[in-house]
């Protein structure tokens, strides 16, 4: 079932590391942004989260860290659709002995790789405004969890794409209300109970959820990370039917 996953890895890892650089810079950029728009703004409000000393730097660094790990992880959607596109790859790999699930799993741990590593950077500038979470085993498999759901579903929803208006489309609908929304900038308790339900069906707000309790540490939320287990497994089925039905 996950025959040839290995060499689909190992061509995303190539591409990855030929761009080095340009690629760490872009990770940089957004999460930098929003450091010094709201935390210099914002970074002395204390009482965020319903802890009375965490500050809205402290606050906000682990919701980004979540947040860059789905952007980065989505991003590996417009990767396989200019494969698609422009260089036929994915026409090679239907001729080639690769398995869907194969497939599936070799650009899923692609987009996990870049999730991953745009968190650590992003912690890495939380550190440059003086704050140190504390990033144990916990934040980083919620963080793992958010990559491999968005990862996922970026495979299977590029499957359904015809273009690249298709893919900004479902970025537009997807991926920033998602961003915006998902408890990466504001404490989603603070909110009338209807939006706290409706919001609670977003990942990344679990995501968020999850690696903040780690870094601060309260109490983990094992619900959350639960649903994002369950969440990616569904998203990860659902890539590797379309993979099927697109080799097909």
């Amino acid at each position: 079932m996950i025959q040839g996953w290995s060499a689909v890895y190992y061509r995303e890892a190539l591409l990855m590391r030929r761009r080095g650089l340009k690629m760490l810079a872009t990770m940089c950029v957004s999460p930098l942004l929003y450091l010094l728009a709201f935390g210099w703004g914002l970074g002395q409000v204390e009482g965020m989260g319903g802890h009375a000393g965490l500050s809205y730097l402290q606050f906000l660094v682990p919701g980004l860290a979540a947040m860059s790990s789905m952007t980065q992880a989505w991003s590996v959607a417009g990767e396989i659709n200019v494969a698609r596109f422009y260089w036929r790859i994915f026409d090679e790999i239907q001729s080639a002995p690769v398995a869907p699930g194969g497939y599936v799993l070799g650009e899923v741990l692609a987009g996990m790789t870049r999730g991953l590593l745009a968190s650590v950077l992003t912690v890495l500038l939380g550190a440059l405004f003086g704050v140190h979470p504390w990033c144990g085993p916990v934040f980083w498999l919620a963080l793992m969890l958010n990559s491999f759901f968005f990862a996922s579903l970026a495979v299977g929803l590029a499957m359904l794409i015809k273009s690249h208006a298709d893919q900004a489309m479902l970025t537009s609908f997807v991926i920033t209300p998602m961003a915006f929304l998902g408890g990466t900038f504001f404490p989603v308790e603070r909110l009338p109970d209807w939006a706290q339900g409706l919001l609670l069906c977003l990942p990344l707000t679990h995501a968020s959820r999850a690696a903040r309790a780690a870094a601060t540490g309260a109490e983990l939320p094992l619900t959350s990370l639960g649903l994002l287990l369950a969440a990616g497994f569904a998203a990860f089925l659902f890539a590797v039917r379309r993979v099927a039905r697109a080799k097909d």
